[in-house]
């Protein structure tokens, strides 16, 4: 009897905590295991275990350092509302991986992570093919001549989609592409919507060097859609070190390492 109700107080406590954690990411959309753990006065470990359970039970998703609100994944999230996250990391990303492009290169830009790359080319006499008007918006009137690929604009992406988007990045080849996906592990690339993932594939099937450029909050997150394993994937620059970087290297992938 005694065990029973030992038990039974375990999995009660586990039901509060998902309760909690549940309210938590209505709240706030996502959370760290720190804030979890602070919140449910639980231990990180137990919060871990507790998250994975949850996940399994396709009650939220995992993320790097913490976990994501299901509803959130599938939404649509602005470029506005993307390009604004972790500037100060993905400027120092960025930075580090414009020290690879070279004078004559002719370069793929995709994604909020890459938009931000813009700043560190302006003076380099090369061609960028992009699907992105921020993007084209930033580059112009500066040394780099711009191709914009055509087709549909999302208005709320600021990228154009669709068939006529992926005929007209056939058409091209690239020294490099630089590309931001919505999550990353060792079983693959995931995206917020098959548009989006469609694009990435493009470029990347035309480009001879696949560089990816992910902050460390996109490091072990899933998403909507799994799109790809990481076999496209040449370079990885991001800010996340340790086991998880080392995981990727396993994976043939070259890690460039950022510090902020």
């Amino acid at each position: 009897m005694i065990i029973f109700d030992r038990i039974t107080s375990l999995y009660m406590t586990f039901q509060k905590r998902a309760q909690k954690i549940l309210e938590l990411l209505e709240a706030f959309g996502e959370v760290e295991i720190r804030q979890l753990a602070k919140k449910t006065g639980a231990s990180e470990v137990t919060i871990r275990r507790d998250l994975s359970t949850m996940a399994a039970n396709k009650l939220l998703y995992r993320t790097h350092g913490g976990a994501m609100k299901i509803s959130d994944l599938i939404k649509p999230v602005s470029f506005a509302n993307k390009a604004e996250v972790n500037i100060k990391a993905k400027d120092a990303i960025c930075k580090k991986a414009a020290e690879d492009i070279a004078e004559g290169d002719v370069i793929f830009i995709d994604g909020s992570t890459a938009f931000r790359l813009c700043q560190f080319i302006k003076n380099k006499k090369i061609k960028v093919i992009t699907n992105s008007l921020p993007v084209v918006n930033e580059l112009q009137h500066s040394a780099v001549s711009i191709n914009l690929i055509g087709g549909e604009v999302d208005p709320n992406r600021q990228a154009v989609h669709g068939s006529m988007a992926h005929e007209h990045i056939a058409r091209y080849r690239a020294s490099k592409a630089f590309l931001g996906v919505d999550g990353i592990t060792v079983e693959g690339l995931y995206a917020g919507s098959e548009r989006e993932a469609s694009n990435t594939m493009a470029m990347a099937s035309q480009s001879d060097c696949i560089y990816l450029l992910c902050d460390a909050s996109k490091i072990g997150k899933t998403s909507y859609l799994k799109f790809h394993d990481l076999s496209i994937v040449n370079i990885l620059v991001t800010n996340l070190s340790g086991p998880e970087v080392r995981e990727f290297e396993s994976k043939g992938i070259a890690v460039y390492p950022v510090r902020l």
